[in-house]
């Protein structure tokens, strides 16, 4: 034993922490653990760093924006610190001051490209990750000033015809801004455009201003350089932004002497400009002439990681390989193709679930993620997925993306087991080791059943999905294991079948003890809804128990106990017409209303339409939505402000109300809104992959007559039974 393990460090940090007037940290931890199950994990070291990170912005945030309300701020800022807007959050005693209530931004990229920059609801662009941003302002000569971080009202729109781009338009007392942000290839590389357009009653300035803060707070600048011909910026010695003309003026300023917003109509011209404590604002002007539109195009080259670009069309060429949705439903089609798009842009190589804040790899978010990408045709870009899952998997079988998740597994094995049946194929052979170790790692993982308590054959208690609560036997977990279990016995079958039976054996032992579980939960709680564990009562954590209805479908679409669970969350869990996660997301959850619905379409009740709607209206402008939704301000409170996997379960719930699968069963139209059918449009969508075959969906309403439902089908073999189940 090391010697380290000697010192009495318990003693040491008690005696220091009493002596300096600290809670005892030692007794405080130990307080906080018991609230918890007691598991193996107290806290995943990934989402502690992610946390101390956060809050250190946030720790910043707090020392600089309260104190400088003088400055332009992002959007966000703007709002929560103004007391007489909705999204106006107290700071007293919070020692860190973060977004908590307008969390929305749009990613833009091109395919396979790494880099995503973010636009904000106004417009305001950070090109580069957790950067620096650029925004636009207009002044008039006569002092009036339009900034669009400060406007009540502004519209947003985000275009998809070519590449993505977010068009932000703000209009005040007789100042119009327009800009647009794209990502662009030029010359091989990808660089970010920022184009402004202005329009002034009266002879103004176009304002280019580069801003120290982003979406989440201040992100410091230490020194900027305007160009020996002023055509642009060199900040902080590395990075480029380029001007398509000259400007008229340009000034700089320092945290000392206050945002360069102060200093605009200054005569003292500066090309330089450094802070010491990282808080430079530049400020470029540039003519406007009353009454005529007056244009400026900035691009900032973004570092190529990943893979290399594709190219001008690549925009063009992806999407060709996508399953195409007709709808007359406008704002559907536009969410659809929205999603879609998110999809491409986030998934470069690994899968993202967002561009930001969850730009980075977690294998629940990707199973979601992966199955959306198969699910629209995209399958290449699955499989380029799926092929970096084995790099990540530990000695002992454990797919490892942050410890104490013991759902991953059980999620690898099930979203490679369905690529595998919609693509058509046999499992590759250099998959078959990572697919036993991964299924012999669930069933070892198991806890023993010789135990008489409630969580006897489950897996350990765990953190799982960090939105159920704290450390317990979540049923999550066991869902995904025992569906982990029959895919690998699924894929397996023709490769080994002694592994295969005895996977497939285990899933059923495993099924067992969890059955034996919720019968005791039935009896205790008095009704069959499943709790989120073993121990717990009803309550808005009983949102992963629905993992058993919604996707893996162990449980049969009437099963009771999915059904009162559903109910359950509807009548005591809702918002607003949506699911409301009251721990540690606390909004709106557009991704977890979606599996609510999801399960309701399974049982045949129409409720799930008013479920999509809800999630419809909850929506950006531009398409996304942000992981949790505030619920009076309707912007985001939690998480990335663009959820990819908000945009997957979008994807998946418009392919499963047209195409789904039921045992050996293909359902079709069974999600249509009966609304879609009181016009004459042909509604159409495919072609879809399914583990029988693609198939593409065509329905021609016939208003005053019977609607007609075709289906064209490229079976992988004998064709399945095909049940139409049209609305009305």
């Amino acid at each position: 034993m090391s010697w380290m393990n000697w010192l009495p460090w318990r003693y040491i940090i008690k005696r220091v922490a009493r002596k300096h007037g600290f809670l005892d940290p030692i007794t405080l931890l130990g307080k906080l653990h018991g609230f918890a199950q007691p598991s193996e994990v107290g806290e995943p070291i990934e989402l502690l760093r992610a946390g101390v990170v956060f809050h250190a912005r946030g720790l910043i945030n707090s020392r600089v924006i309260q104190h400088n309300l003088d400055w332009v701020w992002p959007y966000w800022v703007e709002r929560q610190f103004d007391p007489t807007d909705t999204a106006f959050v107290p700071r007293a005693f919070s020692i860190t001051h973060i977004n908590l209530t307008n969390r929305n931004w749009t990613a833009i990229g091109q395919p396979d490209v790494d880099e995503l920059p973010i636009v904000d609801p106004r417009g305001l662009v950070t090109p580069l990750y957790d950067g620096w941003s650029l925004d636009g302002w207009l002044l008039a000569e006569d002092g009036r000033c339009l900034l669009p971080s400060r406007a009540k009202q502004a519209r947003q729109w985000q275009e998809l015809v070519d590449t993505p781009v977010v068009v932000t338009e703000t209009v005040q007392d007789g100042l119009k801004l327009t800009s647009r942000s794209r990502v662009a290839i030029e010359n091989g590389r990808p660089v970010c455009k920022f184009t402004l357009q202005a329009e002034s009653d009266v002879k103004a300035s176009l304002v280019l201003s580069l801003r120290p803060a982003n979406p989440e707070g201040i992100s410091f600048i230490q020194q900027v350089q305007l160009e020996e011909d002023g055509n642009g910026w060199l900040v902080d010695g590395t990075q480029s932004v380029k001007f398509d003309r000259t400007p008229e003026s340009h000034h700089v300023s320092d945290y000392k002497q206050g945002d360069v917003h102060i200093h605009l109509m200054d005569r003292q011209q500066e090309s330089k400009g450094k802070c010491d404590v990282g808080m430079v604002t530049a400020a470029a002007l540039f003519p406007v002439t009353a009454g005529e539109p007056s244009e400026l195009t900035v691009s900032i080259p973004l570092e190529v990681a990943g893979l290399a670009p594709a190219g001008p069309d690549a925009w063009h060429r992806v999407r060709e390989d996508t399953v195409r949705l007709e709808c007359p439903d406008e704002k559907y089609q536009f969410l659809y193709d929205a999603a879609v798009t998110s999809l491409i842009l986030h998934s470069p190589k690994d899968v993202y679930p967002g561009p930001y804040t969850y730009k980075r790899f977690w294998f629940r978010d990707a199973a979601f993620i992966i199955h959306a990408l198969l699910s629209v045709g995209l399958t290449e870009r699955a499989e380029r997925a799926l092929n970096q899952f084995p790099d990540r998997q530990m000695r002992d079988g454990y797919f490892r993306s942050q410890e104490g998740e013991w759902d991953a597994n059980g999620e690898v094995l099930w979203i490679l087991d369905r690529f595998c049946q919609l693509t058509g194929r046999d499992l590759p052979e250099r998959w078959e080791a990572p697919v036993m170790k991964g299924a012999r790692w669930i069933q070892k993982k198991r806890l023993s059943e010789n135990v008489n308590a409630p969580h006897a054959g489950l897996l350990p208690a765990g953190f799982s999905a960090e939105h159920l609560g704290p450390n317990d036997y979540y049923y999550w977990d066991d869902f995904w294991g025992i569906a982990g279990l029959n895919a690998a016995a699924n894929l397996l079958r023709d490769q080994d079948r002694e592994a295969s039976e005895s996977f497939g054996a285990g899933a059923r032992e495993f099924n067992q003890a969890v059955e034996r579980s919720l019968a005791i939960c039935e009896q205790r709680l008095q009704r069959p809804g499943m709790p989120a564990s073993p121990y717990r009562r009803l309550d808005a954590g009983a949102i992963g128990s629905l993992a058993a209805g919604y996707p893996t479908q162990l449980m049969k679409p009437d099963d009771e106990r999915l059904l009162d669970c559903a109910d359950f969350l509807i009548d005591k869990c809702f918002v607003h017409g949506a699911f409301y996660q009251d721990m540690i997301h606390s909004g709106l959850n557009a991704y977890l209303t979606l599996h609510v619905a999801q399960v309701l379409l399974r049982a045949g009740d129409r409720r799930h339409v008013e479920l999509m709607n809800a999630v419809a209206d909850m929506a950006s402008s531009t398409g996304q939505w942000p992981e949790a939704i505030h619920p009076a301000t309707g912007g985001g409170c939690m998480g990335d402000g663009h959820h990819v996997w908000a945009a997957a379960e979008w994807v998946l719930m418009i392919r499963n109300c047209f195409i789904r699968e039921e045992g050996n069963r293909l359902i079709l139209a069974s999600g249509i809104p009966e609304r879609w059918l009181a016009q004459e449009k042909p509604i159409r969508f495919g072609p879809a992959p399914t583990r029988f075959g693609a198939v593409t969906v065509t329905i021609e309403p016939r208003p005053g007559g019977k609607p007609k439902v075709s289906w064209d089908a490229d079976w992988h073999g004998e064709a399945p039974e095909v049940e139409v189940r049209l609305p009305g």
